[in-house]
């Protein structure tokens, strides 16, 4: 009995044993095919990237991508050198591209055998792809669209001078060779637009004059008198001069008289297909417009209780209007308030200095608060917003450095007012970018906002996955982080916990609302420009110049407005899972590091990340 059950054990452990080393190479055979998988993956990646970029080098020397191979030995082509291939075979030739590399992806390396990280990217490829294909076969913006154009140039001569990935005179040379291609690149765009509506033709011709001068102006400045340099810009700089006026005459002349087939407006079908692959959430338009109107009602409530107890300081001499209600009242209490906190404000030249003064404070406040790890790298500029990018960035915007060079320059554009603004239009925009305004637009395009952001971003590794996600990003991640992280700051009692500070920042919700509401309404239901500038100047409070503003960027844009409301949304969804998950093991400054290091990635992906989820 005994030898049976000595022999049973001994049978049992054998086939234990067995069992064990079954399982084990199992797992290791498992794990050998998972790394297989991701190299394989990487490999992809990385060569559908390089070769989108050479696609449009311009794209390319945003990215820090300056030199792609021919395929022929050592010999690469030098992508700063070239302005883009904009003509009718160049357009075809990318539907080609686009559609053979998506099913390539889906063939040799599915989203299935693949990890967390690299399903993530996967899913930013192939909803990129997604994207650029439904501009290319339905959209078709670029063939009503002559801003598409004009912005591509100005990119394409302002980056090389701005960055530092070779010598100035290697990089001026690179600026020369783009500008002397202006002529044929600018007949392959007349070849390409069809019609266009008045108000891209008024902002493409705004910013084309924004062409000739950086052209006249900011590139000369670059060239020595005297230099072999300065004798090629005397013979390209005239006919790229000419090439960009006529080219305003152009549209004038010609574009503007043919009958237009399409508007501004995006429509229904489109707009809610591009949503979709803009969000990368299970969230529709129809969503958004709702729970965006019912805040908006909202937060006016809140502003009323925070401006009621200001209003009695600020205007003793009245009562806060009793006799009014509803609306009505909102308007008239948190209206004066505003105005009176609106009085607050830089002189017209002082705008520039106003920014840079609200950059030290804030940054002393986030290191004392511990809201985010700053950035080492210490390379933020503040300037001048470009002329040919002042159309849609007419306040404000930021420029990360390539992803491919993390230390170069970053840029913090501030627009300022041009001489020719009249006054009152002048001190409508200082009213409403104040003083108390102005820390928020700060924090939000700077620290710890979109600077600090992507040079978190900038950290990731390898290269590879850094510079895919930089240029495939989730926009309602990378927007709706300048918005969380503002009320982060706010709720850690930033400026002091001042109330005026605090009303400010319900009226910048009010924006981001009225923003989702403009886009949905304007591109899908016919919402006029007088519903619209009534929304902003009677619901959100928002002042003249700023609500002029909005419009024209409303109608130069699709989709993007209300990234702000959806990543505000998602952000916050995000840390109450995270902080209730931690309990009082959560730590903020950890919390930002970690979500900050995984890059633009849509929410869902980047939870299952965070999260250790499947």
């Amino acid at each position: 009995m005994k030898i049976a059950l000595l022999l049973a054990l001994s049978m049992a452990a054998a086939v234990a044993a067995a069992q064990t080393r079954s399982d084990a190479a199992a797992r290791q055979s498992q794990t050998k095919a998972s790394v297989q998988s991701s190299q394989a993956f990487a490999a992809l990646a990385d060569r559908f990237v390089k070769e989108s970029l050479a696609l449009s080098p311009v794209s390319a020397s945003y990215a820090g991508y300056h030199k792609h191979p021919t395929g022929k030995g050592d010999e690469t082509i030098e992508l700063d050198a070239r302005l883009d291939d904009v003509s009718p075979a160049a357009f075809a030739e990318q539907r080609r591209f686009y559609g053979e590399w998506r099913e390539r992806f889906r063939t040799e390396a599915p989203i299935k055998a693949l990890g967390l990280q690299d399903a993530a990217d996967w899913r930013l490829i192939d909803d990129q792809i997604a994207r650029n294909l439904l501009e290319l076969d339905r959209i078709e913006n670029y063939k009503h669209n002559p801003t598409v154009f004009v912005e591509l140039i100005g990119n394409g001569l302002f980056l090389p001078l701005s960055q530092q990935y070779a010598p100035q005179e290697t990089r001026v040379g690179h600026v020369l060779s783009r500008i002397e291609q202006i002529p044929r690149y600018l007949e392959q765009a007349k070849q390409v637009l069809v019609d266009a509506d008045p108000v891209f033709m008024k902002v493409a011709a705004e910013e084309n004059d924004g062409n000739v001068h950086l052209i006249e102006s900011t590139v000369a400045a670059e060239i020595p008198a005297g230099s072999a340099l300065r004798a090629r810009y005397d013979r390209v700089a005239p006919p790229a001069v000419a090439a960009l006026q006529a080219f305003n005459r152009w549209m004038q002349d010609e574009l503007g008289k043919r009958p237009a087939t399409r508007t501004w407006r995006l429509g229904k079908e489109w707009y809610d297909a591009k949503f979709k692959l803009v969000m990368q959430a299970p969230v529709t338009p129809e969503q958004i417009l709702a729970d965006a109107e019912r805040e908006l009602a909202e937060v006016r409530a809140e502003m009323l209780t925070l401006a009621t107890p200001l209003h009695k300081q600020m205007y003793p001499d009245h009562t806060d209007h009793p006799e009014a209600t509803g609306r009505d009242r909102e308007n008239l209490v948190v209206g004066e308030v505003l105005r009176k906190i609106s009085d607050d404000h830089p002189k017209r030249d002082e705008l520039m200095d106003a920014v840079k003064k609200d950059l030290d404070a804030i940054t002393a406040f986030i290191r004392d608060k511990k809201i985010v790890a700053l950035s080492a790298r210490q390379n933020l500029k503040v300037i001048p917003t470009p002329l040919f990018m002042r159309g849609i960035y007419s306040v404000a915007g930021f420029a990360a450095p390539p992803p491919l060079e993390p230390t170069a320059e970053a840029q913090y554009w501030v627009t300022p007012i041009d001489p020719s603004v009249p006054e009152e239009k002048a001190e409508s925009r200082l009213r409403e970018y104040n003083d108390w305004v102005l820390k928020w637009l700060t924090i939000h395009e700077a620290l710890p906002g979109h600077y600090i952001q992507f040079e978190h971003a900038n950290d990731v590794q390898p290269p590879t996955r850094r510079l895919l996600r930089s240029l495939f990003g989730n926009g309602a991640y990378i927007e709706g982080w300048a918005e969380y992280i503002a009320q982060v700051m706010m709720d850690a009692g930033f400026a002091g916990d001042d109330p005026r500070f605090r009303l400010s920042m319900r009226k910048i919700r009010l924006r981001l609302l009225a923003n989702a509401v403009l886009d949905v309404r304007m591109h899908t239901m016919g919402m006029t420009d007088e519903q619209a500038m009534d929304l902003m100047t009677r619901q959100a409070f928002q002042t003249q110049a700023e609500a002029e503003g909005k419009l024209q960027r409303a109608k130069l844009s699709s989709t993007q407005l209300p990234t702000y409301y959806v990543g505000l949304r998602a952000w916050q969804e995000l840390r109450r899972k995270y902080e209730a998950a931690k309990g009082k093991a959560f730590d903020m400054l950890a919390y930002h590091n970690l979500v900050l290091a995984q890059g633009a990635l849509p929410f869902d992906s980047l939870e299952s990340i965070v999260m250790g989820e499947r």
